[in-house]
């Protein structure tokens, strides 16, 4: 293979074998296909098969804890023979696992910008977004405050590649304002933490309130904030095993 691309793809050595710039490019295109090969044998295997396969979702850790957590334990209890395996990963990246055939389906927060129409979507709720703070430490934030006074307190949110941080940038877009945080972080827990402490405001999903606790106060904007979804997803362009179609008319009937 070397020999007829013409460079290497692996630079040896007498301990490890690693893939070279080229390398790791030729393996972005082959991946993909070597799924869709292995899931396409998982099928034939299973045509006479009473066995439904595995499942695999990915999910980031804010939307398996708070959401998808009783959905996963109601499927196992109806299906106990089922494996099923969960990668945590960010809306963004899970829909990079999708592309690449590494899981059956995704649960996303959407609007979400890697996604695009090829996408089978399927929404499961609607939620809307907060700011939370604790007033012993920002007393002002009991009143209803506007995105530029907002704009004007340290603001905790998650890390730049998120969906959430590509929201509010977004929003605070639209009223012409920047938005500089004092914290970014990839998980809402450590926000709400950090929020408790006073180090600043967070900006969470509404649906991880119930373990923000009574010292934390969601603030009142003057400006209402467009809610969002979370979407269950899939690609018709990759076979997906039989628990998973199960779980899709699962989450139809129940969501």
């Amino acid at each position: 293979l070397e020999k007829k691309i013409g460079q290497p793809l692996f630079i040896r050595s007498t301990k490890k074998v690693q893939l070279t710039p080229a390398g790791e490019l030729l393996l972005q295109h082959i991946e993909p296909a070597m799924n869709l090969i292995r899931r396409g044998e998982e099928q034939i295997q299973n045509v006479n098969d009473t066995r439904l396969g595995q499942l695999h979702i990915s999910a980031s850790d804010t939307i398996c804890r708070y959401f998808l957590v009783p959905y996963i334990q109601k499927f196992h209890e109806l299906y106990p023979d089922v494996p099923i395996r969960i990668t945590n990963a960010t809306s963004k990246s899970c829909v990079d696992l999708l592309e690449q055939g590494k899981v059956d389906i995704i649960i996303t927060n959407h609007p979400n910008s890697r996604m695009n129409t090829s996408y089978i979507t399927q929404t499961l709720t609607t939620f809307q977004d907060v700011f939370i703070a604790n007033p012993t430490h920002f007393p002002q934030v009991t009143k209803e405050m506007t995105f530029k006074e907002i704009s004007g307190l340290p603001i905790l949110m998650l890390d730049k590649n998120s969906t959430t941080s590509e929201y509010l940038h977004q929003i605070f877009l639209e009223h012409r304002l920047d938005l500089v945080p004092a914290f970014q972080l990839y998980s809402n827990d450590l926000l709400i933490d950090l929020a408790r402490i006073g180090l600043g405001i967070a900006f969470v999903p509404d649906f991880c309130l119930a373990r923000a606790g009574g010292d934390l106060f969601q603030i009142p904007l003057k400006a209402t904030l467009p809610t969002r979804q979370l979407a269950l997803a899939y690609s018709d362009k990759m076979p997906i095993s039989n628990a998973a179609k199960q779980f899709i008319q699962y989450f139809s009937q129940n969501s």
